[in-house]
């Protein structure tokens, strides 16, 4: 069985993808990074399903970016609530997957791991330029330019399986892998008590996502999406 690395952020995504990892065979190490993000609320998410499918080791690694700011995740921006627009949104964190594939590369690396999944989606999703094709073609190529393992011919390979799927797509997914969507988390505003404020692009394109499945959404939401 061979080990690869899950980024496990706690929402729907990332969800999907350790169960397709698991699914392949992998022993699947999951790295969530607690980046003092709004949504905290999706650290917590992400250790109840590093749990609930048995992450083989589960990192949460400290990185404070609300040191850069730059971002309605890490700086005092509002979310916005008015629906999913044109143009790349003010929840853009600046390089966010970028930074994080290079720790997870760095994980894999040290753990002997040469797999790496990321939930990125280039179709329902809030315009970010870190979810696009090229990106995750271009990681790969540096993943295997900047590491050891890599240039001495044990090459890494990024997988992105949600890259081209719908949000009703990976509610189907989620379904067909048996996995209890309600234990994600998407929302980046939740209230106190962690509901999904129901408003967010993130909530307007989970919600959207298990309508056109036909799935019944698990999801507690504060306002009807």
């Amino acid at each position: 069985m061979t080990a690869a690395v899950v980024l496990l952020s706690g929402g729907l995504d990332s969800m999907v993808c350790a169960g397709l990892a698991r699914e392949a065979g992998h022993a699947w190490l999951a790295l969530t990074i607690d980046y003092n993000q709004r949504h905290r609320a999706e650290l917590e998410a992400a250790n109840r399903i590093a749990q609930e499918l048995a992450a083989a080791r589960h990192v949460v690694l400290p990185l404070d970016l609300t040191r850069f700011g730059g971002s309605a995740l890490t700086d005092n921006i509002a979310v916005p609530k008015g629906g999913v627009g044109d143009g790349i949104p003010v929840t853009y964190v600046p390089a966010r997957n970028t930074v994080f594939l290079s720790l997870a590369l760095a994980f894999a690396e040290a753990a002997g791991a040469r797999d790496l999944y990321i939930g990125v989606n280039a179709l329902d999703y809030s315009g970010y330029p870190d979810c696009r094709p090229d990106f995750i073609a271009a990681f790969q190529d540096l993943a295997n330019r900047a590491t050891k393992a890599g240039v001495e011919g044990d090459r890494f390979t990024l997988h992105a399986p949600l890259l081209h799927m719908t949000k009703a797509d990976i509610a189907r997914e989620a379904a067909r892998l048996g996995l209890d969507a309600g234990l994600s988390h998407s929302c980046y505003d939740p209230l106190p008590e962690g509901r999904h404020c129901g408003l967010c692009d993130a909530c307007r394109l989970r919600a959207k996502g298990f309508t056109e499945a036909g799935l019944a959404d698990p999801t507690r939401y504060a306002a009807a999406p």
